[in-house]
């Protein structure tokens, strides 16, 4: 397609769009202390912070990627009723406040909770303020991501495929293990990817539900926002860590965006 000049009624906003976005993120960079980024990394709450996130987001990433694929599958290829009623169920974590994401998680999963009294009278269990919260918290908010990328390339997937192999006698979950996840492995892995980087970034529903307890549940975003009231210089740190992870997924997925987009243009 011939390119045109960018007309100025459309060129004065997406400029204005463009410095909203940029400048914040430029701010950060231009007042991170780069002559006391060494001695502020290596304290010791940010290693605790960095190492726990980087668990956390990475264990609620392998339970997405568990739990999502199914379940995008399900909503792709199934025929039950009732899909439009369950993805619409899915991806409620996606506009729901994560504040109240972590209340619902406690009134569940809490020492009073539904399924947590039971949990604990019985085998004295509790999950609340734990490592185990933090992860739970992560993938409840953070695993809708996954299902909606990958259910987009089980869409987008060839079912002929499919169809070929059921018809040489496969069954559908060998065909599913051998035709239909190499098919989607790249959507598998960029909704990976922009799920522990949701994850990664989590605070609301983890500090609603797990806390913010140094070396059990305090990530990065709880750390960022407790060094924010004591050290503001410590904080602008941390939030340059968690924005350099950011643009690290970005490159990640740069040739499944910005390619497409490039070769679109």
């Amino acid at each position: 397609m011939r390119r045109e000049r960018t007309p100025a009624p459309l060129l004065v906003p997406a400029t204005l769009a463009v410095a909203f976005l940029v400048l914040p993120l430029a701010g950060l960079l231009v007042r991170t202390p780069w002559t006391q980024l060494g001695t502020l990394l290596t304290a010791p709450g940010v290693g605790q912070a960095l190492r726990l996130s980087l668990l956390s987001a990475t264990l609620a990433t392998a339970v997405s990627v568990v739990l999502g694929v199914p379940l995008a599958w399900v909503l792709a290829r199934s025929r039950a009723r009732g899909r439009a009623v369950l993805r619409a169920l899915v991806t409620v974590p996606l506009v729901l406040p994560p504040v109240v994401g972590g209340v619902a998680l406690f009134l569940v999963l809490g020492r009073q909770g539904i399924v947590g009294s039971w949990l604990a009278g019985t085998t004295g269990v509790t999950i609340p303020f734990t490592t185990a919260a933090v992860v739970i918290a992560e993938t409840f908010v953070a695993m809708p991501f996954l299902v909606i990328s990958v259910e987009g390339a089980l869409r987008a997937a060839d079912a002929r495929y499919e169809d070929a192999a059921a018809t040489l006698g496969a069954d559908r979950w060998t065909t599913f293990r051998r035709v239909t996840l190499p098919l989607v492995a790249p959507g598998v892995a960029a909704g990976a990817v922009l799920c522990w980087a949701r994850a990664l970034g989590e605070f609301g529903a983890t500090i609603t539900f797990a806390g913010n307890f140094p070396g059990t549940t305090q990530t990065m975003p709880l750390a960022v926002y407790l060094a924010l009231q004591r050290d503001p210089q410590a904080a602008i740190v941390l939030s340059l860590v968690l924005l350099l992870v950011s643009v690290a997924t970005l490159l990640l997925l740069r040739d499944r965006w910005l390619g497409r987009g490039g070769a679109a243009g």
